[in-house]
């Protein structure tokens, strides 16, 4: 394999790369990610949140390929005999799932999940595209050279657009497409990642889990209502899965939903789409205040261009208006009510008359489900009795009642300008006054 490549990460301690990925990482495209904050202006409320998608990525291919070679190893003859895997196949698969791994983000917006709503609309689905359909973009247009071209590529024949396909999940992957679970499912490595850097870097301990007692619990299995594989874990992980589920919910609730974080996830987004109107006003563009859909080579290359520096250039030199005046000087909107975490009806009925109680003094209602960090009632398949003959697959809610407790996050916040907080609360406080009267 050539020479080894050692990288130090401060969650993993060393990542190791050869020279095909070494080649990959030099990439611009690659590169680029050390100009995207993993976690947008989250470092407003927590000032060490400055880390980036690069070092993510890398510990993402790290968590990953730790996770196959334990299920290699501990259901080589699962595979074999189950799903007609061969040492060929999954030497090639190994490959794949790295690579996937490592390239899974490059196509995140500036500021990361923030302006993922500023993606334009895929007119065969009505839907708009997410960052995943920009990756795979990148990859296929950009980096088939580095990627296929490579001497090390001589006993695999990748191409770009296996990854591609693997990256939105393409069904012509076949029986590959099992490991797209450890990209994206309820265990995937991007998650498991992110919680613990996360963690580390912002200076909390809510996102800390037993991530080694996980891997060595992970396993394959058919699920019975589908008959598709399925990444799961062993009952001995059982409180392993568990934990991971807990601190997606702390996370989500003291951080990634926080309030004053989630003001500037507002103001940044409102500061880009203005940039975007007008960098791209005399352009073809049918969304002007929109990235251009990955639809071609020349699209996917003005998208990239697009970076936190370019940003934050512009919105130094005045250039991102009112919004981007807010995020120069601190001056974010302020949230004056929330419901619960899950909401009454009666909470979200003081909500609405809230709002049209404050008319126009509103600055921008938000609400949970529309978080690009969302917290929602989450499963995982277990493996009861493991390599027995009556072994079986079940659900962990069916065994946990700690996660059948953790219900999906619903709150609803009510933002105002700074200007207008003190009012504001005022007549929060006469509605709320009224309602206890006439209880």
């Amino acid at each position: 394999m050539g020479k080894i490549y050692e990288i130090r990460d401060p969650i993993h301690g060393f990542i190791t790369l050869n020279e095909w990925e070494k080649e990959i990482v030099n990439h611009p495209v690659f590169q680029r990610l050390r100009r995207i904050r993993q976690l947008g202006f989250t470092d407003m409320v927590y000032p060490a949140a400055m880390h980036n998608r690069f070092e993510h990525s890398l510990g993402v291919m790290q968590i990953a390929t730790r996770m196959f070679n334990h299920i290699r190893e501990r259901r080589g003859d699962f595979l074999k005999s189950e799903l007609d895997f061969n040492d060929d196949g999954l030497g090639r698969d190994k490959v794949l799932v790295r690579l996937s791994s490592l390239l899974h983000d490059v196509g995140h917006a500036p500021f990361s999940h923030a302006a993922e709503g500023l993606m334009d609309k895929d007119e065969s689905t009505g839907k708009s595209y997410k960052h995943e359909r920009y990756s795979a973009a990148a990859v296929a247009f950009l980096m088939k050279d580095v990627i296929e071209n490579h001497p090390l590529n001589q006993n695999y024949g990748l191409k770009a657009q296996d990854i591609a396909d693997f990256l939105i999940g393409e069904t012509s992957l076949g029986r590959s497409l099992l490991w797209r679970n450890l990209v994206s499912s309820q265990l995937d490595a991007d998650r498991s990642d992110y919680l613990l850097r996360d963690s580390h870097h912002i200076g909390v301990a809510y996102g800390h889990y037993d991530l080694n007692r996980l891997i060595a619990t992970m396993t394959v299995a058919i699920d019975p209502d589908t008959g598709s594989p399925v990444l799961a874990v062993e009952e001995g992980g059982e409180h392993a899965a568990e934990a991971l589920i807990i601190a997606r919910y702390m996370m989500f609730t003291q951080v990634y939903f926080q309030h004053t974080r989630r003001a500037y996830d507002y103001h940044s987004v409102q500061a880009i789409k203005q940039l975007l109107t007008d960098a791209q006003k005399r352009t073809n563009l049918a969304n002007k205040s929109a990235f251009p859909p990955p639809t071609t080579r020349k699209n996917v290359e003005r998208y990239l261009k697009w970076d936190d520096w370019r940003v934050l250039g512009l919105v130094s030199g005045e250039k991102a208006g009112d919004h981007g005046r807010i995020l120069w000087d601190r001056n974010h909107h302020r949230a004056v009510y929330e419901t619960p975490e899950i909401p009454s009806p009666d909470d979200l009925d003081m909500a609405e008359e809230i709002k049209n109680q404050l008319g126009d003094e509103v600055g921008f209602v938000d609400y949970a489900s529309s978080s690009w960090y969302k917290f929602e009632s989450a499963d995982v398949p277990l493996l009861l009795r493991p390599e027995q003959p009556d072994e079986q697959l079940t659900r962990l809610s069916t065994r946990s009642s700690v996660v059948n407790g953790l219900k999906t996050v619903e709150r609803t916040r009510i933002y105002v300008p700074k200007e207008k907080k003190e009012e504001a609360r005022q007549i929060v406080a006469d509605i709320r006054e009224k309602k206890e009267v006439a209880s």
